[in-house]
């Protein structure tokens, strides 16, 4: 690849949509399946071996690579390009393997230990892009979508898969309401769900969970958050972004137990009443707070009382409490009822919230502040990394049949993903027209041997 010095480190748009052999070459260099090639060879055992697991895992890696509809078509290009198939090993045509050992070997990888090896090769690639790239993952992003599958017509097999643990493909649905709660638009799907935590600035994935239609976004944040964290130097996370969906307690209070600050939309719970005064009892009556934690002063000289919205001044990590203060001396203002609220205070009447009396409301960072708005909009890189899952290397499909066969596939497309995502942080970039290429300091890094833990 080609990339211009002047393109981000992880730079998407130039993938090659015809990647060459030389890319071909690295791609497969950079996945580490060893330990899961070796699960497949122990698992076949003294069978027959007419087609190798290396040639077929390569195969299925390839046919998301590439790009490929189905594996058939994948399959069709070897039989007419024989450079590809020497970089794979193929000496003949005749060894090329079937579009239905293809099929049987899928079902294989999508049974355990291999399904755990292959969430094992996403993860080896996730920790190692993780030390090479001091920032990513610091901003996170999570979501969830949905993918197309079809279940198997053998109902002894279905009953095997669930047995394993797998869920089948069920009916999904989902409402999208307006400010007023009316439902506008409706979207139906027949699979799974997708669960994704992404980084924010780099796009690339960090965690992901494959579940069935029924399975709520606030449900899988936890497994997806320690997963994520494995995969990244400690503390390396310090936001996470999300829709209403995971606005929920409970995860509420797991990212507070990770120190995480939680940039999620609240939900809609109250009714008819709009705003409360300040828990703890021991704040002024004319502190008030709305739903999403939002801390209003009434200026009650005046007549009638005039709201004014609280100066957020900041979060304090020693004491775990977010700052008001009043607005009138935080923005140079006269208030009527300054003497009343502010008499003998020079920095005027302030609030301190601990976030732990209600985590969904008071979080260390505010929805009503500039920083929440500006961080949240991070949340559309995770819809973008899904995007390029479902469209661009075809997850969304629907071709694949059979729990095992789906989840091994997505396994694969992940892995996919991060190899690209290593390759384009490693590549050399071109600093001039004539035709200089550097190496920066994640590149030389990433190209280094991978160092094996101790004790392995």
């Amino acid at each position: 690849m080609h990339i211009p010095a002047t393109e981000p480190l992880f730079a998407w748009g130039q993938l090659e949509d015809c990647p060459t052999l030389a890319t071909i070459r690295d791609f497969l260099a950079t996945v580490p399946d060893q330990e899961l090639l070796d699960g497949l060879r122990q698992a076949r055992g003294h069978g027959r071996d007419d087609y190798g697991v290396d040639l077929l895992w390569r195969v299925v890696l390839l046919t998301v690579a590439l790009r490929h509809p189905t594996f058939n078509a994948c399959l069709a290009e070897l039989h007419r390009n024989p450079s590809l198939c020497r970089l794979l090993g193929v000496a003949e045509e005749a060894d090329i393997p079937h579009g239905w050992n293809l099929s049987r070997f899928l079902d294989v990888l999508g049974q355990e230990p291999h399904l755990t090896a292959l969430r094992g090769a996403f993860d080896a690639l996730a920790r190692r892009l993780g030390q090479a790239v001091p920032d990513l993952g610091r901003d996170t992003a999570g979501d969830a979508t949905a993918l197309s599958a079809r279940a198997k017509g053998d109902a002894r097999a279905r009953k095997a898969e669930a047995k394993q643990g797998l869920p089948q493909p069920t009916g999904g649905k989902k409402e999208y309401r307006d400010e007023d709660g009316r439902v506008v638009q409706v979207y139906e799907w027949f699979g799974y769900k997708l669960h994704l935590l992404a980084c924010v600035k780099h796009e690339v994935a960090l965690a992901y969970h494959v579940t069935d239609t029924a399975a709520g976004d606030n449900e899988r944040v936890p497994a997806l958050l320690e997963q994520a964290t494995a995969n990244l130097p400690a503390g390396r996370i310090e936001t996470l972004a999300y829709d209403k969906a995971a606005d929920d307690e409970r995860v509420h209070t797991c990212l507070h137990g990770h120190g995480i600050k939680p940039l999620i939309q609240n939900r809609a719970l109250w009714k008819g009443e709009p705003e409360r005064p300040l828990p703890g009892g021991r704040f002024p009556l004319q502190l008030v707070h709305d739903e999403a934690g939002t801390v209003f002063c009434y200026d009650t000289v005046s007549e009638p009382p005039v709201k004014h919205k609280m100066a957020y001044v900041g979060y304090e990590a020693d004491r775990g409490t977010v700052r008001y203060r009043c607005p009138a001396r935080h923005e140079g203002w006269d208030c009527p009822s300054d003497e009343k609220c502010n008499a003998g205070r020079d920095w005027g009447l302030t609030a301190r919230l601990p976030c732990e009396r209600d985590l969904r409301r008071f979080p260390p960072i505010p929805r009503a502040t500039k920083e929440f708005e500006r961080l949240y909009k991070g949340r559309t890189a995770v819809e973008r990394v899904n995007a390029r899952l479902k469209v661009f290397w075809g997850a969304d499909d629907g071709n694949v049949t059979g729990a095992r066969r789906f989840h091994a596939f997505v396994g694969a497309v992940m892995a996919v993903h991060l190899v690209f995502a290593t390759l384009l942080a490693q590549a050399p970039r071109w600093e001039g027209r004539l035709g200089q290429t550097r190496l920066g300091p994640v590149a030389e890094a990433l190209r280094q041997p991978v160092q094996e833990p101790a004790g392995s």
